[in-house]
């Protein structure tokens, strides 16, 4: 824990007032982790690098130490992978790059997601020139990269044309950079969320915050009011968020994998008519479940009757 104030006499008096709210829940002060810093000289604090510029601005951005961590999961994850399938390189690299660009979405991190849209980049091009080390460059620039993602202009989105995700579209690599940057909304008044009585303001505080889905998604499932068109239920329940990037990833694996799916089934491309066929986000079970009934009774209709009679 850091303590930033505008002196050290009021530092230790902050410092003294913790300790007091700390000590009837059992919890006290890490003596060899907490330090006394001004917000000038800047710090760390769970991954994040605090520090006010010029007297008046605080930035918070990414930790130089949280960045250089991904970079080397990164560069370790494709190290594994050598010898794996295109479509095993995504599986694997998806939950991480969402994970991460969920926990850091709220502070400033552009600049960051670029470059490490780049280092992703230079990791694939290396995985790819490795796959194949007799083709030349442009084959594998055709083979590996195109303008997978239909709601973005980039044609450097690495992915598997033989493989169709979920969504109908081709099976590709997320970026960084496609996660909008959402700033942190401050808490009203001095509301903890320790207080009993204020326990629908968190709650309805919680349903605020927007899931890290693309603006498509986000739109379609503003459009349902959250729902299943199939069941009635709410597609992703707000729970409390993730408090990490690792809690981000299975976030994404436990809930949204398995949770929303796409429905192409009545209607693909354009707007459609508001009460006609169109395309909307269901539960992935639901969505299961019907297309199950569907060939069921395709199989049924299909079957041969035979007449029955004497002959």
């Amino acid at each position: 824990m850091v303590a930033c104030c505008h002196s050290r006499q009021q530092a230790e008096q902050v410092k003294a007032q913790l300790a007091e709210w700390l000590a009837p829940r059992g919890l006290t002060f890490n003596e060899e982790k907490t330090r006394i810093a001004r917000l000038s000289e800047g710090f760390d604090f769970l991954g994040f690098t605090l520090r006010r510029f010029h007297d008046s601005k605080l930035i918070i951005t990414p930790s130089k130490k949280a960045v250089m961590r991904l970079r080397k999961r990164l560069t370790d994850e494709m190290r594994n992978l050598r010898g794996s399938n295109v479509v095993a390189v995504i599986a694997k690299l998806n939950p991480i790059i969402r994970g991460w660009a969920a926990y850091y979405r709220g502070v400033v991190s552009s600049r960051i997601f670029s470059n490490l849209d780049s280092h992703v980049w230079r990791l694939t091009y290396k995985w790819a020139r490795r796959s194949h080390p007799n083709k030349p460059k442009k084959w594998i620039v055709r083979r590996y990269y195109g303008k997978f993602n239909k709601f973005r202009n980039d044609y450097w989105v690495f992915g598997d044309r033989s493989c169709i995700s979920e969504s109908g579209g081709t099976y590709h690599m997320v970026k960084f950079s496609w996660t909008n940057i959402v700033r942190h909304q401050l808490v009203t008044g001095r509301a903890s969320p320790d207080d009993p009585d204020l326990r629908d303001y968190w709650a309805k505080r919680r349903r605020k915050v927007k899931p890290p889905l693309d603006n498509y998604n986000l739109n379609l499932l503003a459009r349902q009011e959250g729902r299943c068109p199939l069941c009635g239920d709410y597609i992703l329940t707000a729970y409390q968020p993730p408090q990490s990037p690792h809690e981000w990833e299975r976030w994404w694996l436990n809930t949204v994998r398995r949770a929303v799916a796409a429905s192409y089934l009545t209607h693909h491309g354009g707007h459609g008519a508001p009460d006609g066929p169109q395309t909307r986000l269901v539960h992935a079970s639901c969505q299961r479940s019907l297309r199950a009934r569907t060939r069921r009774r395709t199989a049924v209709s299909a079957t041969p009757r035979t007449p029955l009679g004497l002959a």
